[in-house]
């Protein structure tokens, strides 16, 4: 059975500094020295991750990592806010990153934050890293094992043979195997959920348990009741499950699975449709979700 998992930001970039940091800064003599704690508690989340760093190029700097589930509008001010913050703190230069896990789309992600009030400027460049144009190869060869979790939706990760292999370098190692529940709730996005537990060997209870799973149901529903306030809607909790449906359908399946919608719109039962909702996250075809329903 899969032990409960630890995957902080902090905890996956543990798994090995060195490679991580040059994979991210592609800076090849770049040596992780220490995980920083950031203490910037009015910005700082578990996402937010601080490496002091060393190259024999540029010396002494900080690497700064933000790992999102997806990306939002608003990170490159948060970037330039934590950027600025670190800096000042420890008196060193900031090299940012922000690593996005799951695609939302087709718009292009900004790699600056830019503003411009009254004639003065504020400009804060940081790398991107979206995984799903990241080879899966990379995974594997380099080593970096803080990748073997997301295989499934890396570039080329998506079919059973892979992630058998990313699921069984997991399991032989014992700093490596509580990633495991990361692993199957990445591969219910490319695979069916039937595939996914006879690949693991458990019930799919397990993939509930992930923090990433948690995120993305509280991510839908927050949204969904921001949504449902706006609209002015007087069914209150209802309503926003319902839009939280409505955006993770579009964000999983696009517009096939807006075409749901109107059968789901008539369920009242506020209990089943927090269970389609979990459905909606799991399972990987409309297919499964039309059972469901």
């Amino acid at each position: 059975m899969a032990k409960p998992a630890d995957v902080s930001t902090k905890k996956l970039i543990s798994l090995a500094p060195n490679n991580w940091a040059r994979w991210v800064t592609q800076i090849p003599d770049v040596v992780a020295e220490e995980i920083v704690t950031g203490e910037f508690q009015w910005i700082s989340r578990e996402t937010d991750v601080l490496i002091r760093v060393n190259s024999s190029q540029y010396g002494e700097f900080l690497l700064l990592n933000e790992l999102q589930l997806r990306y939002k509008p608003q990170m490159p001010r948060r970037i330039r806010a934590y950027a600025a913050l670190a800096e000042e703190k420890y008196h060193l230069p900031i090299y940012p990153v922000l690593i996005n896990i799951l695609k939302t789309g087709n718009n292009e992600i900004p790699t600056s934050f830019i503003s411009n009030f009254a004639g003065l400027r504020a400009i804060q460049d940081y790398r991107v890293i979206n995984l799903w144009e990241v080879d899966v190869n990379i995974a594997f060869q380099q080593p970096l094992p803080s990748l073997l979790p997301f295989v499934p939706i890396l570039k080329g990760g998506e079919n059973e043979s892979t992630i058998r292999e990313a699921l069984q370098i997991l399991r032989a190692d014992e700093q490596l195997n509580q990633l495991e529940t990361v692993l199957a709730f990445f591969a219910t996005f490319v695979l069916e959920s039937g595939l996914v537990q006879e690949i693991m060997r458990w019930d799919m209870t397990m993939l509930r348990e992930s923090p990433w799973y948690q995120e993305i149901l509280r991510e839908g529903e927050a949204r969904g009741e921001a949504r449902g306030e706006a609209r002015g809607e007087a069914r209150g909790e209802l309503q926003g499950i319902l839009s939280a449906i409505e955006i993770n359908l579009e964000l999983k399946f696009g517009d096939n699975g807006l075409q749901l919608m109107p059968q789901i719109n008539q369920i009242n039962d506020l209990e089943r449709l927090k269970a389609i909702l979990r459905n909606v996250v799991t399972t990987n075809t409309i297919e499964e979700l039309q059972q469901v329903l």
